[in-house]
């Protein structure tokens, strides 16, 4: 079920510690601005639950981001996503772009979210309105091609390839997505296809990958678990995914912990293992007498 938002407001803001590609711990608040479905609609998709039916009019969301940046405390970076693409014109109005450009101006990064197919002149337009860096945060999922075509994201590896090598020629910093155990995969195979998908994505020239434990709640995802085609990752390939990911330190690596309460709930020493994964978030650093696992 679709929740109710106001078209003028974020339907959630926070600011948290985030390590930056150079090192320092900085303070990055993340604007979740309502907007209109993303039309890719990929499978194991949830975020519709936050969108409206229709786009925004014109100047609605600056008036987000002036609300919700006058509330936040005071951050070095920031990160727009809107559940979707916001190089999307039926999302993000490009006439919005100068008056989104004037808000961030305090900020050395601007992270905002996009399909690889959508990436183009509206992309280094708005780079242009910048006085900071524009990082581009692109859904790469898996770099398994069979799984990554019947998750209905409509791309390609080599869509992938593409957009990254265009942003990176216009200066533009790229951040990965990756899906631990997206469905279609038993868990040995979601561990190694997110070292693969890791590795992909650092071939190609992305700075920083988060990793996202494939999640239900869809409906479809629910679905798919009754056929047996889909399961949440364990929280032993979530510690895998993380290590290997720091272990290869060819930029840096995240794995989001926004709903790992779900996660492997009757793990042993559960509490303990979490904090370590949080604690390699934001240092970067495998901890002592801790390393890949395979």
């Amino acid at each position: 079920m679709r929740n109710p938002l106001a078209p003028d407001r974020p339907y959630a803001s926070i600011v948290e510690a985030e390590p930056a590609a150079d090192g320092r711990l900085v303070d990055v608040a993340t604007l979740f601005l309502t907007n209109r479905e993303c039309p890719f609609r990929c499978l194991m998709c949830d975020l519709w639950k936050n969108t409206l039916t229709d786009s925004v009019a014109p100047g609605q969301i600056p008036e987000q981001i002036r609300w919700a940046l006058e509330r936040l405390p005071p951050a070095q970076h920031l990160k727009l996503y809107n559940a979707g693409s916001f190089f999307d014109p039926r999302a993000i109005p490009e006439g919005d772009y100068a008056e989104i450009a004037r808000h961030a101006a305090g900020f050395e990064r601007v992270i905002v979210e996009c399909h690889p197919r959508l990436v183009g002149r509206r992309c280094f337009e708005f780079r242009s309105l910048l006085s900071g860096q524009l990082e581009v945060a692109l859904g790469l999922e898996t770099a398994h091609p069979d799984v990554l075509a019947r998750l209905n994201k409509q791309m390609t590896l080599d869509d992938f390839a593409r957009a990254a090598a265009e942003l990176r020629a216009h200066g533009i910093a790229v951040r990965a997505f990756i899906m631990v155990r997206p469905p279609f995969l038993a868990e040995a195979d979601g561990v190694e296809w997110a070292k693969r998908s890791l590795d992909f994505a650092f071939a190609h020239g992305v700075e920083c990958c988060s990793l996202i434990p494939t999640r239900g709640g869809n409906g479809a995802m629910e679905e798919l678990a009754r056929q047996g085609h889909y399961a949440p990752p364990a929280l032993d390939s979530l510690e895998t995914a993380l290590e290997y990911g720091l272990s290869l330190r060819a930029g840096r690596v995240f794995l989001d912990l926004w709903d790992i309460g779900a996660v492997s709930p009757d793990a042993p020493n559960r509490a303990a293992r979490v904090a370590r994964l949080a604690r390699m978030n934001l240092s970067q650093q495998l901890e002592p007498g801790t390393g890949p696992t395979s």
